[in-house]
């Protein structure tokens, strides 16, 4: 179990939960949130004002520097309900420490680890009744930091606000999902910021998805931004193959965000035996394996979705309709295991719950 250095936190409750206005067994993700938020700030030089308050509007400046130079970071991660009552978080360090990789690249101050921890156990345990016990939900936690000078100038912010805030999710995806192999537009490049979760990262990723979604495509595949050859991830995932009986995906670097999912699975994958390769996996590669059918399952990776099935590739115009997930396959067996793990239903060999 983590131990977590405690902070003083100033508290500011609800007089009353607005919980009984929502059905937690029937949740669209992202769309409702809960009671209370943890906010913190920065300026004079230190993270200080840690309050727990309601979830409500803020108030900023039309200066601020956020809104006109994108200087924000975020995470993801989840809070599950295990049977005996406890909340149980997937492996909250690794978003603690990615948020800091994140801030680094951003010229962000880096947040202190009993800040981060401090205030997200304290809100969940204020906000413990929010964690929803219906199978296929959970609590989803987004922890993020934006810049809140006013000024307007091209230049670090000298103040910040740090927030966490959180919401009873559903599943993201409700079905297997289609994806189109993106080869002209670019995610991310070499030496650019691909590898850290700043928030224009995906505002320049709505454009073409959106234009991939009105031909009928859930999701893009990204490709290196300088030959389009390799495939990097998706758009809310990284993406992994298992072409004979080899579990391949992308390697990690400066144009493809370090998956937490990711991590776990291939932690999994080579536990169990399995062949694991993470290196540079080209389109040519994947689609000669579809057609070879040598290409036994595609998915996507991530905190929101853990599993997506991937059912069609798109590729230069032709579409290719890939072998369904059995109730056996690789994916959905490693979607179970992190579901009873995640849930305290299995046992936690890496030490990858924190109980609360």
């Amino acid at each position: 179990m983590l131990m977590v250095e405690t902070i003083n936190i100033d508290k500011r409750l609800r007089e009353s939960s607005r919980i009984h206005e929502v059905d937690l067994k029937n949740i669209a993700f992202g769309r409702v949130y809960s009671d209370h938020m943890f906010c913190a700030d920065y300026k004079d030089g230190k993270w200080q004002n840690f309050t727990i308050q309601p979830y409500e509007y803020l108030k900023f400046t039309p200066g601020a520097a956020v809104l006109h130079y994108a200087q924000s970071i975020f995470e993801g991660l989840k809070a599950y309900r295990a049977d005996n009552g406890d909340i149980l978080v997937f492996r909250p360090e690794m978003n603690f420490k990615r948020l800091n990789i994140s801030a680094e690249r951003m010229c962000i101050p880096t947040l202190p680890e009993e800040i981060f921890m401090g205030g997200l156990v304290e809100l969940l345990k204020t906000d413990r009744h929010w964690v929803p016990d219906a199978p296929g939900t959970s609590l989803y936690i987004r922890p993020y930091i934006f810049a809140t000078d006013e000024y307007i100038g091209i230049r670090p912010s000298d103040q910040y606000k740090f927030i966490i805030f959180t919401c009873p999710v559903g599943a993201y995806y409700s079905k297997p999902v289609k994806v189109k192999i993106e080869t002209h537009y670019t995610r991310a490049a070499e030496g650019g910021t691909g590898f850290a979760k700043a928030a224009g990262n995906y505002a320049a990723s709505l454009y073409p998805a959106k234009l991939a979604q009105q031909r009928g495509y859930d999701q893009l595949i990204w490709t290196d931004g300088k030959t389009h050859e390799y495939i990097e991830e998706s758009g809310t995932m990284n993406v992994m193959f298992i072409i004979d009986d080899t579990l391949i995906t992308p390697s990690t670097g400066d144009s493809v965000l370090k998956g937490i999912t990711r991590d776990s699975i291939l932690t999994l994958a080579r536990s169990w035996g399995m062949k694991v390769e993470e290196r540079k996996l080209s389109v040519k590669e994947v689609i000669s394996a579809i057609r070879e059918k040598r290409l036994v399952e595609a998915f996507g990776t991530g905190t929101a979705a853990t599993i997506a099935h991937i059912e069609l590739i798109s590729h230069n115009d032709e579409e290719f309709v890939l072998p369904k997930s059995h109730e056996g396959s690789f994916s959905n067996r490693i979607a179970n295991t992190l579901n009873d793990i995640k849930t305290g239903k299995a046992e936690d060999p890496y030490n990858w719950i924190m109980s609360i």
